[in-house]
């Protein structure tokens, strides 16, 4: 049994960094057409530019923030353009950590704008095409925070719970339809990012507490995002599929 994506038409938020770039560079792998976002313009003008010297006509990248409204509702409208979107991932979010006291309802719109209230209404525009097509993948990205938590994560455990909850509802509006919508939920991953934020002596600490005794890398998740979003899943539907070495069982 093979995993193959020709002539599938996928989109994936978030796809400049990290997980994203990650599934963007093995989605092409395996001879996807791509729709991407990423958020800042002068990146997403060089991606583009490059696509177009390598003849990577089966490549776009769209600049989308997600927590403006004027720029949300323009990539909405972009989708509509489409035929089909065989395989929608919602990977894009943010976070931004700090105790409830010391919170703002700035944090809040902001967090529930990118992470849960996009998600919702890209799978309101997808599913048309999905439902017409009669066939779709949907992975929504969450987290463990979505399921545990810990110190200063009020508003992004909201958000992901919130991503969890909207996955399972809408898994179940789409099931007649050939549709099947999973979320992931990554424990802590070993992106540039985490690299950025932690020591090396705090990801040693951070690994030691995972049963498996590392970080996950992009391909850990990306592994799991490629097989629910691929034909061999034909009856996984409505589930939270959590990938963090054991993390939340400890």
């Amino acid at each position: 049994m093979e995993i193959h994506f020709e002539n599938k038409v996928v989109l994936i938020t978030g796809a400049t960094r990290g997980i994203g770039k990650q599934l963007a560079r093995d989605f092409e792998r395996l001879g996807a057409d791509l729709i991407l976002t990423g958020t800042r313009p002068e990146q997403i003008k060089e991606l583009n530019e490059n696509l177009g010297k390598n003849n990577r006509k089966n490549i776009k990248y769209l600049c989308v923030d997600f927590s403006n409204e004027g720029s949300l509702l323009d990539f909405i409208h972009e989708l509509r353009k489409y035929q089909k979107i065989d395989v929608c991932i919602n990977n894009a979010g943010i976070n931004r950590i700090d105790y409830i006291y010391d919170t703002s309802l700035t944090d809040w719109d902001d967090i529930i704008n990118v992470n849960l209230r996009a998600p919702f209404l890209i799978l309101r525009e997808v599913s048309q095409l999905m439902r017409k097509n009669r066939y779709g993948r949907i992975i929504n990205i969450a987290s463990i925070f979505g399921v545990i938590s810990r110190q200063k994560r009020s508003i992004y455990s909201s958000s992901k719970s919130g991503v969890v909850g909207l996955t399972r509802a809408v898994a179940i509006d789409l099931a007649p339809y050939n549709i099947l919508v999973n979320s992931i939920s990554p424990g802590f991953v070993l992106t540039d990012l985490t690299k950025k934020i932690l020591t090396q002596i705090e990801m040693q600490d951070l690994a030691s507490r995972i049963p498996l005794g590392r970080l996950a890398t992009p391909e850990d998740i990306s592994k799991v995002v490629l097989f629910l979003s691929s034909d061999l899943n034909t009856y996984i539907t409505g589930q939270n599929i959590i990938v963090d070495g054991g993390y939340v069982n400890t």
